[in-house]
């Protein structure tokens, strides 16, 4: 363990989308540094599980809401619910949406399926706490988890990046405007950690894997710890004169190679089907799994 257990203690912070991938990873992290953890989505079943695999390994203090973020009035009887227990000090903008596809082809609803999630949950969620933290004179830690292409685009992955980017913008503005009252705002860019839900949407067919990490100028994927070491840091007390920033934990990738799906153009009709076929799969999984 980098940090003190109790680095965190007496920290109360929100983790949205965090039932599963980076998220549940994220909340772990967050948990054996003695932070209390609530964490939201719109599959309760999916939740359930994660709080129960979270206090059997790390006994820490962890609960669940079911909310749909792109929802503000669902997002601020959230943030109410938890005020009654005590006021957060933090919140991770963890919640997304994506899936490859050429832009051609994206229909009104699944652009805004990943605008909704990505740019309006944020914001509303953002927005609610950050509110309640200005009225009630109470400093916070906001962090974004974002992707490299916030500063390069990404072409087959366009809602989500032009979606991830207006979070960037978020980001350095409301550092600005919220600095006044002592709320920090910043950003991580993860570059390849896979989890099962990437797998699903970015690489159903597996096209990546070791070429992608060849491409990596540390050579590896990243490791959890890793990405949960620097969220710690940053919703701990240990870096109250950082804010406005969005930092890159990618090894390197970003900077030496592209770090997008540009690669996809060589995909034929019948592996842009096969992509396509996969995904509705993953996605017909996670709809049987959310509250009705």
């Amino acid at each position: 363990m980098l940090f003190n257990p109790s680095a965190l203690a007496g920290k109360r912070i929100l983790v949205t989308g965090a039932g599963t991938g980076l998220g549940k990873a994220i909340s772990e992290g967050l948990l054996r540094h003695g932070a209390t953890v609530y964490i939201c989505g719109r599959r309760e079943g999916v939740l359930q599980a994660a709080v129960t695999d979270l206090q059997e390994r790390t006994n820490g203090e962890i609960h669940y809401l079911v909310t749909d973020i792109r929802d503000p009035k669902a997002v601020d009887a959230m943030v109410s619910e938890i005020w009654q227990t005590g006021s957060l000090t933090g919140l991770i903008n963890n919640a997304a949406a994506n899936f490859i596809s050429p832009t051609k082809d994206i229909s009104p609803r699944g652009y805004e399926a990943i605008r909704s999630t990505v740019m309006d949950g944020s914001f509303y969620t953002t927005l609610s706490i950050g509110k309640r933290w200005i009225n009630e004179g109470i400093k916070g830690s906001i962090v974004s988890n974002l992707v490299s292409w916030v500063w390069t685009g990404s072409a087959y992955v366009v809602p989500s990046a032009m979606a991830k980017s207006a979070i960037h913008a978020m980001t350095k503005s409301l550092a600005v405007e919220w600095g006044q009252y002592g709320i920090r705002l910043n950003a991580v860019a993860p570059g390849p950690f896979p989890t099962e839900g990437s797998r699903e949407k970015l690489d159903p067919e597996g096209s990546f894997g070791d070429a992608y990490v060849s491409s990596v100028p540390m050579a590896r994927f990243g490791e959890m710890t890793e990405l949960s070491n620097l969220l710690v840091f940053l919703q701990s007390d240990a870096c109250n004169y950082l804010t406005g920033q969005t930092i890159a934990i990618d090894g390197g990738h970003y900077l030496a190679a592209l770090s997008t799906f540009s690669a996809l153009k060589s995909f034929s009709e019948d592996d842009w089907k096969k992509a396509r076929d996969s995904i509705k799969g993953s996605v017909e999984k996670e709809k049987k799994q959310r509250k009705n």
